[in-house]
């Protein structure tokens, strides 16, 4: 007698509703009711395998000709799948289920053109895999317990050869702190450093927000077409400044030269400290890198980057150039401890970056990149639109005429486009003074290769329904 609860498979929880007997054909319509609902409602989702048929017999106490027989009929039905060694599976039952959509109604995103993200289909999982296997062979026992509140000395010494080579960043291990991204790295940095911040009019909203959470202002400066308005800091009350000076975040363009001496020259006169977020300095096109500002000053310049641009964004693995001086009030500020970032994938970074996968992916991926922004500005010269930004980074900038926004918004929403409006960049404080162009930031980078060319069409598509 095999008992339920050594009988093997995966578990399923269906009520039959009533006692049944074993191979009567009630217990076998009672059956494919409930699965056909349990998918219908969506509680056995797409791909969801299901037990053997003889280990839901035992389950349910039915015969597992009755089992088999119901798998059978959902199978011809297109409710399941199944295939002779691989098992049986839910398949997708969208169809079946889903309502009439009202018109007018906004789509779930079925085109990614957001900003800020890479092309994840290409994530290098194989080299990711065999660099996982490495650095965990390699790894010394005290790896896998708390240990340098800064991260891992792998990764922090893998960062300032890369770092130094790559983005002219002047460092050691020792100045280097590991966090979860950017964010994170600015919110430990406000905490360390106190407020209010200082920020560029036309910013990421999410460090506004963050910064914000901490119950800090900010504090905006101009923004024209030489990158940050750095004089302005001179009228303000700061301790830091954030600016985004290879490529200006969303409009583009490079901090001028001499701006970036003002500003470092700021930072020394008042004793204040500049945030460098190089936020994409690895995808440049048309001419050499900007380097790092942290380079002129390293002593009042924190510089802060991440994977989220050139791997993934879920890896949460960013770092903090940090001057001396201030690396222990920003260990402190994330509570002494290296909570945050795993320590099994900072080892596989380190490694990645160690042997040269991380440059060469990104030399494919920028080669990539330069290609698909190519193929936008050329299916977008047919319209009434500015394209900015076009020299680094993952994004362009599409300037609209002005009201334009909120119709082609609303109408790229209608069609299942994923992008973001330039609205909100604009800081709330920012002066009247300050031009305010309607905009679209479009993310040429986010789509995998199969899906850039329609997600493409489908953005001419609104354009063209937009009068532009």
């Amino acid at each position: 007698m095999v008992s339920w609860a050594n009988s093997g498979g995966l578990d399923l929880h269906l009520d039959l509703h009533g006692t049944l007997t074993p191979g009567a054909r009630g217990a076998k319509d009672a059956l494919i009711a409930a699965l056909r609902e349990a998918a219908r409602s969506g509680r056995l989702t797409p791909g969801t395998m299901l037990p053997p048929s003889r280990a839901l017999a035992t389950d349910l106490g039915l015969a597992r000709n009755t089992v088999a027989d119901a798998y059978a009929e959902l199978v011809a039905e297109g409710w399941l799948a199944s295939r002779q060694g691989a098992g049986t599976w839910v398949v997708n039952t969208a169809r079946r289920s889903a309502a009439p959509r009202p018109r007018g109604a906004r789509v779930a995103p079925v085109h990614n053109l957001m900003p800020g993200s890479p092309d994840v289909a290409e994530f290098p999982r194989s080299q990711w895999v065999s660099c996982t296997r490495r650095a965990l062979a390699n790894a010394p026992t005290e790896a896998l317990r708390m240990g340098d509140p800064r991260g891992r000395p792998e990764l922090r010494s893998a960062l300032a050869d890369y770092l130094a080579r790559a983005r002219g960043v002047r460092t050691s291990p020792d100045s280097i702190v590991i966090c979860a991204g950017v964010r994170q790295a600015v919110q430990l940095l406000v905490r360390a450093l106190g407020g209010p911040i200082a920020v560029e009019a036309y910013g990421l909203f999410l460090f506004r927000d963050a910064i914000a959470a901490l119950g800090v202002p900010t504090v905006p400066i101009g923004v024209d077409d030489n990158g940050a308005v750095v004089s302005d800091l001179d009228r303000l009350d700061v301790p830091a400044v954030l600016l985004t000076p290879a490529h200006h975040n969303p409009l583009g363009m490079p901090l001028h030269p001499e701006r970036r001496t003002a500003v470092v020259e700021w930072a020394q006169r008042t004793g204040g400290l500049v945030l460098d977020d190089d936020y994409d300095g690895e995808f440049r096109y048309d001419r050499q890198p900007v380097g790092a500002l942290q380079a002129l000053r390293p002593e009042k310049v924190a510089y802060l980057g991440s994977t989220s641009k050139t791997l993934s964004q879920v890896l949460r693995l960013g770092w903090m150039v940090l001057p001396e001086p201030l690396v222990d009030a920003v260990v402190d500020a994330a509570g002494g401890q290296q909570f945050y970032v795993d320590a099994i994938g900072q080892l596989t970074l380190a490694d990645f970056i160690a042997g040269g996968y991380y440059d060469r992916h990104i030399r494919r991926m920028r080669a990539r990149y330069r290609r698909r922004r190519d193929a936008l500005v050329s299916a977008l010269e047919p319209f009434d639109v500015g394209i900015g930004g076009l020299a680094a980074g993952v994004n362009v900038l599409l300037t609209l005429p002005d009201g334009a926004e909120p119709e082609v918004m609303r109408r790229a929403a209608q069609a299942g486009i994923a992008l973001q409006g330039l609205s909100i960049m604009r800081h709330p404080l920012a002066t009247p003074e300050l031009p305010d162009p309607d905009g679209l930031i479009v993310g040429f980078a986010a789509p995998a290769e199969h899906a850039f060319v329609p997600a493409v069409s489908a953005l001419c598509e609104v354009l063209g329904a937009s009068g532009l």
